[in-house]
């Protein structure tokens, strides 16, 4: 076991944790004050539902021995028997024990961004039911499909280097679906809960992403600082661009636009982190907040579904977007594992149909399954709460809490203990 290749992925094991509940501030300070908790309560909880299910099954349907290029098989319930100080990787010097441990984090936070695209109207229950399905039936496929030497797309030469399709896409096309299927708001309010919190949030999930893609390099080497480096870089042009085109269009810059665009920088990095130089970043950053932005603005008013956070219009346009611009910028010099590279460093349009290929195969099936999920899910559970509970908001119907506490009509006034307050309520007594 390589020490200094552990001590590294631990650290962006901690980085990726951080990324949920970076992600439950963030959700949790868009929204209307009345879903706040319920939203955070959606993030946060996956980090123990989506940790037991990994450990129980998810772990080997994921990178078990292969069944058809599709999925792992289960050989070791609750990994008993399952020798986790064996070496997972010989040449990174990487143990089962710490591997499982880094990728169980993708798992966590990939369903909770879909969660954007639900708050205020889906019934608890239902979304854990949900997620429980949805990880086992398409999040695992994917990750065997992609990430694995024998999966069906890792097959055919697709390149993700930290998640484009396993991930975003993933989680992008299911929030679309969900929210199709759910409906609209019954009252849609572009008042935000808390912008500080939408601040920290995004600057939680930036610090956490950089554990996501350097760590995917999986040791201390030039790939993982590339990734590093490439991940600022698309990042902070995608932030700019966003802004740029809030001013030019709109005529003032929000808070909510610039972290908004810097997500969509995370999120169209990802799959290409490892693959491209900080020219191709610096594009990539810029097609992609330019892409979401102008979905987000002008093509989903026009449609009829309704997310409220915008989960798809990041994360699934981006991650599309990110995915396939892979094949333009791709360089072998970056990383050996690019056999061919992008269309502008003279490897043809080769490699960008290979990536428009393995995004139109995720796109479907993710979209296959989901529906299929919902459909019969549905008949047993119930997927919508009601209208008084969605009127009255999903923090106190669901749950009896509520972000802010007041103090109450019925509590007495304190001028009624005014002796016990009196050294306090002095100076208010003085005539002036």
């Amino acid at each position: 076991m390589s020490a200094v290749n552990t001590t590294f992925l631990i650290l962006a094991t901690i980085l990726v944790f951080s990324m949920t509940p970076g992600l439950a501030f963030f959700y949790g300070g868009l929204v209307s004050k009345d879903n706040v908790v319920n939203t955070m309560l959606s993030v946060f909880i996956l980090c123990g539902l989506s940790v037991v299910l990994f450990i129980a099954i998810g772990y080997e349907l994921s990178f078990g021995p292969d069944v058809e290029g599709i999925i792992g098989q289960v050989s070791h319930f609750f990994l008993s028997g399952f020798d986790l100080n064996s070496i997972e990787d010989p040449e990174m010097g990487l143990s089962h024990a710490i591997f499982l441990a880094f990728e169980m984090m993708f798992a966590i936070i990939t369903p909770a961004l879909f969660v954007g695209s639900i708050v205020g109207r889906m019934r608890f229950n239902f979304l854990m039911y949900f997620v429980v399905f949805w990880s086992v039936l398409v999040y695992y496929p994917m990750v065997h499909m992609v990430w694995t030497t024998d999966g069906l797309l890792a097959s055919l030469g697709v390149l993700d280097f930290a998640g484009g399709t396993v991930v975003h896409i993933n989680a992008g096309i299911t929030a679309l679906l969900l929210s199709i299927f759910l409906g609209p708001r019954l009252k849609r309010s572009d008042e935000h809960y808390n912008l500080s919190w939408v601040l920290l949030g995004t600057a939680i999930l930036w610090i956490g992403w950089y554990g996501f893609n350097a760590g995917s390099a999986f040791g201390i080497n030039d790939v993982a600082l590339n990734a590093f480096l490439t991940t600022t870089v698309a990042t902070s042009v995608a932030m700019l661009t966003w802004m740029l085109l809030e001013i030019f269009l709109k005529g003032k810059p929000t808070l909510v636009g610039v972290c908004t665009g810097a997500l969509c920088g995370l999120v169209g990095i990802t799959p290409g982190t490892g693959y491209v130089t900080n020219t191709g970043a610096f594009f990539i950053g810029a097609i992609c907040a330019i892409s979401s932005y102008f979905f987000v603005n002008n093509i989903k008013p026009r449609l009829k579904f309704d997310d409220p956070l915008d989960a798809f219009g990041c994360h699934g346009v981006s991650g599309i977007v990110g995915s396939v611009l892979v094949g333009a910028f791709a360089n072998h010099t970056v990383n050996t594992d690019v056999t061919t590279n992008g269309v502008f460093y003279g490897g043809g349009f080769k490699l960008i149909g290979i990536q428009l290929l393995g995004t139109i195969i995720s796109i479907l099936f993710a979209a296959v399954m989901v529906t299929l999920i919902i459909i019969i899910l549905k008949r047993f559970v119930s997927m919508r709460v009601s209208t008084e509970d969605e009127n009255t908001g999903l923090d106190f119907s669901l749950h009896g809490e509520k972000a802010d506490y007041q103090i109450d009509d019925h509590f007495k006034d304190v001028s009624q203990y005014s002796e016990e307050f009196r050294g306090q309520l002095s100076r208010f007594n003085k005539k002036n």
